[in-house]
């Protein structure tokens, strides 16, 4: 008995220290930050989606963040975020001060063989996800095309935002598996652009178009009829879209259902954020925690909900997890796929 008391006190004395330690961590965090402004870049123009959900987490992290920094966002938009990707990794404070909003598609850039990308996406400090997403094809009601398989005969132009982003790459891997004739126009600036002149008859669709950010920034298009959907991109279907072919069961062989699902598992990254590599360990776990507890918090869920946006939350180390996945995909299937997008 004594001896297990004198387990018992050890152990209990054992926790007590590692309290103080992470009180104390805790408190250097605070002090870091107190006073501080936190950049968050946004890999894209203005008014699209990324920029609508970075700019929601701008606005609510702060307060969580211990210390309770300024959060300002700032736009970098430039190779489907690529170039944010690379900043990130190459030239950005690594003090916890600067973190971003880049494509779910480009962390796999190097893995598909894009040698713009500079960085190793599985060495980031990975902050978290606002949500997975589903993504989808849509055209104007105007065109004529009521159904993808008519793009196996009819050409449809679409306007892409560079080489590792969704607009871009999905497009193209589809012509080379599912034999459609997308023509990619490009690039422009954001979604927001992209829609822009779908609408104004310049392009003919767009295919890489989050549904949550359709619903968000076009519902009119929805509610009018004038849009039409004809796939959606996830590992597997939306709940809101159940009459919409899912991309994944379109596919014939073995090879294909891989290539497709290299391109589309990001989906389930949806709306990442991220931070430079080899952040203090201390703040890189207060920017993880501030992300999980802000998508909690009632304030920020209740201005999503009036924006409409779709919240699915992943941790970061969940994120960090499903980038990692990609990395062992076999190589003949990632060649294949690298052939086909670029």
């Amino acid at each position: 008995m004594k001896t297990l008391n004198k387990v018992i006190a050890t152990v209990c004395a054992s926790v007590l220290a590692a309290g103080t330690v992470v009180a104390g961590g805790h408190g250097s965090v605070a002090d870091f930050y107190k006073g501080k402004t936190v950049e968050l870049y946004i890999g894209y123009d203005p008014g699209g989606g990324y920029d609508t959900y970075a700019r929601l987490v701008a606005r609510h992290i702060g307060k969580h963040i211990p210390g309770n920094p300024n959060v300002v966002p700032k736009n970098m938009p430039g190779a489907g975020s690529v170039k944010l990707a690379n900043w990130l990794w190459e030239a950005a404070p690594k003090d916890g001060t600067v973190f971003g909003a880049i494509s779910r598609g480009a962390p796999f850039e190097p893995v598909l063989g894009n040698d713009k990308a500079k960085f190793k996406a599985n060495k980031y400090t990975w902050v978290g996800s606002a949500n997975n997403e589903v993504s989808v094809c849509a055209t104007m009601k105007k065109n004529g095309i009521t159904n993808w398989e008519q793009l196996k005969t009819q050409e449809l132009t679409v306007g892409g935002n560079g080489s590792g982003s969704d607009t871009e790459q999905f497009p193209k891997l589809m012509n080379a598996v599912l034999g459609t004739k997308f023509k990619v126009i490009g690039p422009y600036g954001g979604g927001a652009d992209i829609v822009k002149a779908m609408e104004a008859g310049e392009l003919g669709g767009r295919c890489g178009w989050s549904w949550s950010s359709v619903k968000a920034t076009k519902a009119d298009l929805l509610a009018s009829g004038d849009l039409v959907l004809l796939m959606q991109m996830s590992g597997s279907k939306h709940p809101e879209l159940p009459n919409v072919p899912l991309v994944m069961d379109l596919a014939k062989t073995k090879e294909e259902r891989q290539m497709l699902n290299l391109i589309f598992a990001r989906q389930a990254l949806g709306r990442p954020f991220l931070a430079p590599p080899d952040l203090p360990a201390d703040r890189a776990k207060a920017l993880q925690d501030a992300f999980m507890a802000m998508v909690n918090d009632p304030a920020f869920l209740a201005e999503a909900k009036k924006m409409d946006l779709e919240l699915s939350p992943l941790s970061g180390a969940e994120v960090a997890a499903l980038v990692a996945e990609s990395y062992d995909t076999p190589q003949a299937v990632v060649d294949r796929a690298i052939a086909a997008i670029r």
